[in-house]
């Protein structure tokens, strides 16, 4: 699954991140081919994710942010069990690793707020079992070449892109893809 998800983001390197129904229905129009949810709830998660799913695009929940889910492994079980998401994405290293077990193709969410959070990035990479990592935020060359460098897992950066000129740098510092609420992007 992770290589075939490679193949589609290197040929659609641009995420459509929804965080409303507005942007549902704009991003369908696109010819993005992943789709990060960024909102629902637990009563229509499963429609939002049929919607992406029906529009022919791959359909990632960002768990942590679908209000009625808790951080408990119980959220990954009913992901699997009512909807027909193909990942999730998580900040969180328990959800990401059962899910992966569920096989859920996985996304590790990092930001990026100092040194510290820099060096965690690695120690978690080391020991995880993430199928890609995603940092934010993504506006930042120099960070996304040092992160590519030793990650293992494909780099998604994410968070700030508003224009073409900041998804060149980043796709060029070693990114596989972006991922951005900016419907302009969806577009390029």
């Amino acid at each position: 699954m992770r290589q075939d998800f490679t193949e589609l983001l290197e040929g659609s390197p641009i995420i459509a991140a929804v965080k409303d129904f507005h942007g549902l229905e704009v991003c369908m129009t696109s010819e993005c081919r992943v789709v990060f949810v960024l909102f629902g709830d637990i009563c229509n998660i499963a429609q939002i994710v049929h919607t992406i799913k029906a529009g022919g695009k791959t359909a990632i929940v960002h768990i942590d942010l679908i209000d009625g889910l808790s951080s408990k492994d119980v959220a990954v079980r009913f992901l699997r069990e009512n909807t027909e998401a193909d990942g999730i994405i998580s900040t969180r290293t328990n959800l990401i690793k059962l899910a992966h077990e569920q096989g859920f193709l996985t996304i590790q969410r990092f930001f990026l707020i100092d040194s510290i959070a820099l060096a965690n990035v690695r120690k978690t990479m080391d020991g995880g079992v993430a199928d890609f990592v995603e940092i934010l935020p993504g506006v930042m060359p120099k960070i996304v070449r040092r992160i590519a460098s030793y990650s293992a897992a494909p780099l998604i950066a994410g968070g700030l892109i508003s224009d073409k000129e900041d998804v060149i740098s980043i796709l060029q510092a070693g990114a596989t893809a972006i991922s951005t609420t900016c419907a302009d992007c969806w577009f390029m």
